[in-house]
């Protein structure tokens, strides 16, 4: 099996490129349990976007990604799926919640500003990418920089002698010269060593600081109050650019400061902006979750009406459009979006028919389970059981868990999702803090020792609350 190594993007890429269909379901099942249908529909989306860029670029062109629609209660994976398919694809990702369009009053951002939050999403990735490219040699740079404010050079000396010195006078100062010059380089490489092996911590040296505190605009577009950065600095360079003032700092602060500085230096943004905006064109995933909250159709009164509207606004964006960012244009018409709702009180019939035809894959996913509930605590690479005991390990408090006692987590959990609002996994976490309340406000006393959970115990801690009916809605 092709496993998704950490490295360049290069070999992130072939590794990628390597992961079958289900291959991809199998990565999925490491972090989400349960629904395979709609681990399916996803899977099968970035392989066929793996699949068009093997293509001739005009028929490629032509391919537009098959957007999905998951339909499914709260709490039951799909944000999670979606999130972790897009770290897979190491694709820039962003999730919008579509029902924050149609609040009454609310004046902000425009439904284009999810295509501008990605591209950010974007450079921040790149520049991560690029930081680690170029972290040793700005570490090296910052090592010499602090080193010649520690111990600054040597001033330039006259090499031409005096028509009076002869040859001998000569002699004795390129002699001299070369014995300071090597002396120099000896006491500079102590300090090398020293400050590597961290002795000159404490020592306070000063260093030029560059001023951050740039002129900040915002700007009134027709369409609401929307963030457009204006860059001064840029505007004015001889203004805002150079300005930098002493500051005192120890030496390690300094080694920290000097080194983000050199990092800057050495990265290519223009380079960063080029790779981010071809990757969110060609590989980007925009969540739009509570899409079932903007249902509605024409004739309607009220609400339903916002509700169209900012349907109609999306569509473009869903569709294909270019988007004008601070970094430049992007096309949107390659970039993957999975829409989710429960869908209880409205249908995806209710979106309008130029909507729903931009989202040809529909894909339910199921209630959870008691059993389901109890893979959740368990199965996945960071569990609740692993998450709480690793917690614990760190005050010296060891937690061992019984069979018993998360089939008893896992049915408590279940049952108040029946009796009161369906949470989905999310009723784990208000159930295992509940349980661990005490041990957890008692574990810096309890260093060394081993707690063992078993199902008394939970149901000693739940018993109470779960019999209260509402006190249970209250806490639980």
């Amino acid at each position: 099996m092709a496993i998704f190594l950490p490295g360049t993007a290069e070999e992130e890429q072939i590794a990628l490129d390597e992961l079958t269909p289900k291959e991809i379901v199998a990565e999925l099942d490491k972090h989400v349990v349960g629904q395979k249908d709609a681990k399916r529909s996803v899977a099968i989306a970035l392989r066929n976007r793996m699949r068009r860029q093997k293509l001739a670029p005009e028929l490629a062109e032509e391919i537009i990604p098959k957007n999905i629609i998951m339909i499914g209660p709260t709490g039951v994976g799909k944000t999670e799926i979606a999130r972790r398919l897009a770290k897979l694809a190491n694709s820039p990702f962003m999730k919008v919640e579509a029902s924050k369009f149609t609040e009454v009053g609310y004046v902000g951002r425009d439904v284009e500003s999810m295509i501008r939050d990605l591209v950010e999403v974007a450079i921040d990735n790149v520049r991560e990418e690029k930081l680690e490219d170029v972290s040793d040699k700005a570490e090296l740079n910052a090592e010499e920089r602090l080193l010649d404010i520690l111990l600054p050079p040597p001033a330039a000396r006259p090499t031409e002698p005096t028509p009076t010195a002869g040859f001998a006078l000569e002699a004795a100062s390129s002699s001299s010269s070369s014995e300071f010059g090597e002396s120099h380089n000896r006491t500079r490489e102590k300090l090398r060593q020293q400050l590597r092996e961290g002795k000159l911590d404490e020592r306070t040296v000063e260093i030029d600081v560059r001023e951050k505190n740039f002129p900040s605009f915002e700007i009134i577009s027709n369409q609401g109050v929307e963030e457009m950065d204006v860059n001064i600095k840029d505007m004015l360079p001889n203004l805002f650019g150079q300005r930098t003032k002493k500051r005192k700092m120890k030496v390690n602060e300094a080694f920290e400061y000097l080194i983000q500085e050199e990092e800057q230096r050495l990265i290519d943004m223009d380079q960063v902006t080029r790779t981010a905006i071809d990757r969110v064109e060609d590989s980007g995933i925009i969540f739009l979750d509570e899409i079932d909250k903007i249902a509605g159709r024409e004739g309607g009164h009220g609400p339903d009406v916002s509700r169209e509207g900012v349907q109609r606004d999306i569509l473009p964006i869903v569709e294909g459009t270019t988007v004008n960012t601070r970094y430049g244009m992007v096309r949107t018409d390659h970039i993957l979006f999975i829409a989710a709702g429960a869908f209880h009180v409205s249908k995806p019939s209710d979106l309008i028919p130029e909507l729903q035809g931009r989202f040809p894959i529909r894909v339910e996913l199921q209630s959870l389970t008691m059993d389901d509930f109890i893979r959740i605590l368990t199965e996945p690479k960071s569990s609740l059981v692993k998450q709480y005991t690793a917690l614990l390990e760190t005050e010296g408090v060891k937690l061992l868990f019984t069979k018993e006692s998360l089939e008893e987590i896992a049915r408590f959990a279940f049952r108040v999702n029946e009796g009161t609002e369906n949470i989905g996994a999310r009723r784990l976490h208000t159930i295992m803090e509940r349980v661990l309340d005490q041990i957890s406000f008692d574990a810096p006393d309890k260093k060394g020792e081993t707690v063992n959970i078993d199902a008394d115990y939970v149901r000693g801690m739940l018993s109470d609350i779960v019999k209260d009916q509402d006190l249970s809605r209250y806490i639980l």
